[in-house]
């Protein structure tokens, strides 16, 4: 069968690529040897956030009396938590293979490998072997196992299997204290399990900034998770009964369950690279230019296999630029707005730089930091927890980068998206009239502050 364009993997990157590509008329094949919208449908983004989701009422529930209502006993069933999960993930997953279907693309159930820089071989429910002008390459990520103690997915669990327990341990490690692990630790503190995070690292999420950074650890010390930093795991020995974590330095901690969220890494073996002659880096992400075309014309690549930022709305961008190249349109891939969510609770959500990366780019940079504290929606909410800050050049007053910790971070953050991705400054905020009461107000405030014009805040002693 011949394409105009072939997409392997069907994912948050691929199957918009082949949206974005159907569009423009092109003939399309979507191979998947999966489930359709890959990792973050089926056992990524929304499966977690839809458990996330419950214990966030759960949350609300447990807050009632303080709100004035009275609910008697709350109780939860996880399992009921876990079907739901399920029966949202296959629900979504029904109408995106509408959309695909509608959009007029082949939908193509195997393993693709190249057989040249033009043909595949397809392995699956029927082998065959397609051809297409174009390939873009969508393979994504999946959880890294340390050979030193691999997952069993019985006592020893990653980000995939961990999804599918139907009873909760009692107590559980989580090594890792990146974004993946802090929020399994959210999740399983709030259903009343005893959580410990180990990280190598000197803070949890510390990518994320020492202010996030130190807010989260507040947070989570509330909660009674334990988090031990500057320590790295030896082994993980499994038995009937638990687990044994071995630290180094001959320290070791009994468990139930651990959780293995140490990072992902790129899914590009079995794909026949070589033969197509596309190059890799030693980890075996794909390298790509600005439209994200490799080094083989007609090839690209996009998402968690490129290594670039392993977010599914950054895999869902750089599609629309990889199909508008392959249809002629001139596009170019920029990162210097890539919005990032954490959903802990209190959520975490940034974009552009941190204070202390901006630093290191010898930027002269000040902050305006807004603590939730000080704001009417938050206390109406009772969600005061957390801060909203701005990081602004001091010679240009142009907006780097913005981070916030509390309600409604998720939402939050697409306003400092869009002031960054088009330059604004300062200015551009505070002249802009913002609702109230509202949480969006907390920008507003930072602005202000950054600029030394503080209105619900006390002002700079000078």
């Amino acid at each position: 069968m011949k394409f105009d364009v072939a997409v392997i993997g069907a994912g948050p990157g691929g199957y918009v690529a082949a949206i974005r590509a159907a569009q423009s008329g092109k003939s399309v094949a979507l191979i998947e040897k999966n489930f359709l919208g890959g990792t973050c449908l089926n056992v990524g983004c929304i499966p977690t956030k839809t458990l996330l989701a419950s214990t966030s009422v759960l949350h609300k529930v447990r807050m009632a009396k303080d709100f004035g209502i009275t609910t008697g006993s709350v109780s939860f069933d996880y399992s009921q938590m876990k079907a739901r999960k399920d029966k949202v993930v296959e629900s979504i997953r029904a109408s995106l293979g509408g959309l695909i279907k509608a959009n007029k693309i082949e939908i193509i159930q195997g393993q693709a490998e190249f057989v040249s820089p033009k043909e595949l071989k397809i392995t699956g429910e029927k082998k065959q072997i397609i051809s297409a002008d174009n390939v873009i390459i969508a393979t994504g990520s999946l959880p890294f196992d340390v050979p030193a103690f691999p997952c069993d997915h019985k006592r020893i669990l990653n980000s995939t299997s961990v999804l599918e327990l139907t009873e909760l341990p009692k107590s559980i490690a989580i090594i890792g204290g990146g974004y993946i692990g802090c929020e399994f630790a959210s999740l399983f503190a709030e259903l009343d399990v005893k959580v410990t995070i180990f990280e190598a690292m000197p803070a949890i999420v510390s990518l994320q900034g020492k202010a996030i950074s130190d807010t989260l650890t507040k947070a989570f010390l509330k909660k009674g998770i334990v988090i031990e930093t500057g320590v790295k795991v030896a082994g993980i020995d499994a038995k009937d009964s638990g687990v044994t974590v071995r630290l180094e330095g001959n320290k070791q901690a009994e468990f139930d369950l651990a959780l293995v969220s140490v990072g992902r890494k790129v899914v590009s073996d079995d794909l026949g690279l070589k033969k197509a002659g596309v190059k890799t880096s030693e980890r075996g992400a794909i390298e790509v230019d600005e439209k994200m075309e490799t080094n083989v014309p007609g090839i690209y690549a996009i998402g968690d296999v490129t290594g670039i930022a392993m977010l599914a709305h950054v895999a869902s961008h750089q599609a629309i630029v990889a199909a508008d190249n392959v249809v002629g349109k001139r596009c170019a891939m920029h990162y210097h707005s890539v919005p990032a969510v954490i959903f802990t609770h209190p959520e975490i959500a940034t974009v552009g730089l941190t204070l202390e990366e901006a630093q290191e780019k010898g930027l002269e940079a000040k902050v305006g930091s807004f603590p939730f504290q000080a704001l009417g929606k938050a206390q109406a909410a009772m969600e005061t927890e957390g801060f909203a800050q701005v990081i602004v050049d001091k010679k240009t007053n142009a907006i780097l980068g913005a981070q916030v910790v509390g309600h409604e971070a998720s939402a939050l953050i697409a306003e400092m998206a869009i002031a960054i991705n088009n330059e604004l400054t300062l200015e551009c905020v505070t002249e802009t009239i913002h609702a109230h009461p509202t949480v969006a107000e907390s920008w507003l405030e930072a602005a202000l502050i950054a600029s030394d014009t503080p209105i619900h805040f006390p002002p700079r002693s000078r």
